[in-house]
């Protein structure tokens, strides 16, 4: 995991709450003046240009712009995955300002990642991205991946909403604070930390309590609210060491097991690596 690439689509994706927006922003301009002392060359291999995911890209309308290692950008490549949809990903230079050009802006107006094409529509916000996918393309891939009736569908939206408004925030703060403040020499702070994990046990539990009941959080299926949960529990639980957090409850750790262990998110990962890879 790059630090500097990361900070970048940190800012850029709102990985963070707002409040934490001053420390990233630190981090930022921290990673721009390591970048600069780079070497050109060296600055290509790590921070990459395109990378198609497609046999044909001809014949391919859809394109998802970003970089593998943000979390909102790898949501929205999971998603299209499991719906197997063939897709273009187009990885953008970020320290170049890439995503603060007027022609990326035409299509994500806050120049922030994912931006999202298909055809002649574009979409941005990785969760809204998803549901359009599986509505779009209820034939393909895995059909009930946003359910197949209101019930079901609604199901899936109140646990969306759930990793969006209570997973997300403090998940997000913990991988900030434990995995990329050390790499940037910045100073953990304890109180964030502390607060958060709070935060984040008492979701859990409730996850807890939900995954007794069911094998995943809207019913006995994976669903988009299941897969939404994946990228900031995987930084959590592989580049933290507060993966236990997780893990360590009966159930959560045996739905964190099923769901990360998808072929989908596998290639993922497998994405966020070759990004890296010298």
């Amino acid at each position: 995991m790059e630090a500097q690439t990361l900070a970048l689509n940190i800012v850029s994706a709102r990985l963070l709450p707002l409040d934490q927006m001053p420390i990233v922003q630190k981090a930022l301009e921290w990673s721009k003046r390591k970048q600069n002392r780079r070497h050109k060359k060296e600055r290509k291999k790590e921070l990459g240009h395109t990378q198609i995911r497609v046999t044909n890209p001809m014949a391919t309308p859809v394109k998802v712009y970003g970089p593998p290692l943000s979390t909102a950008v790898c949501r929205v490549v999971a998603c299209l995955l499991e719906k197997d949809v063939e897709f273009q990903l187009i990885s953008l230079n970020m320290a170049k300002g890439d995503h603060k050009k007027p022609d990326f802006l035409k299509i994500q107006p806050f120049g922030q990642v994912p931006a999202f094409q298909d055809e002649k529509i574009s979409l941005f916000e990785s969760r809204a991205i998803c549901r359009y996918v599986c509505e779009n393309y209820p034939e393909k891939g895995n059909k009930g991946l946003f359910g197949t009736n209101p019930l079901a569908k609604a199901s899936i939206d109140q646990w969306l909403e759930a990793e969006g408004q209570s997973f997300n925030p403090p998940s997000s703060a913990l991988v900030f604070q434990l995995a990329l403040a050390p790499r940037m020499n910045i100073k953990q702070d304890e109180g964030v930390i502390k607060q958060n994990e709070e935060k984040l046990a008492k979701v859990l539990d409730v996850y807890e309590k939900r995954l007794g009941e069911s094998r995943f959080l809207a019913g006995d299926e994976f669903s988009l609210a299941d897969l939404s949960h994946l990228p900031n529990a995987h930084y959590l639980v592989n580049a933290t060491d507060r993966g236990e957090i997780l893990t360590s409850r009966d159930n959560v750790g045996r739905w964190w097991g099923e769901i990360s262990n998808r072929d989908s998110w596998k290639k993922v990962v497998d994405m966020q690596k070759q990004q890296h890879s010298p």
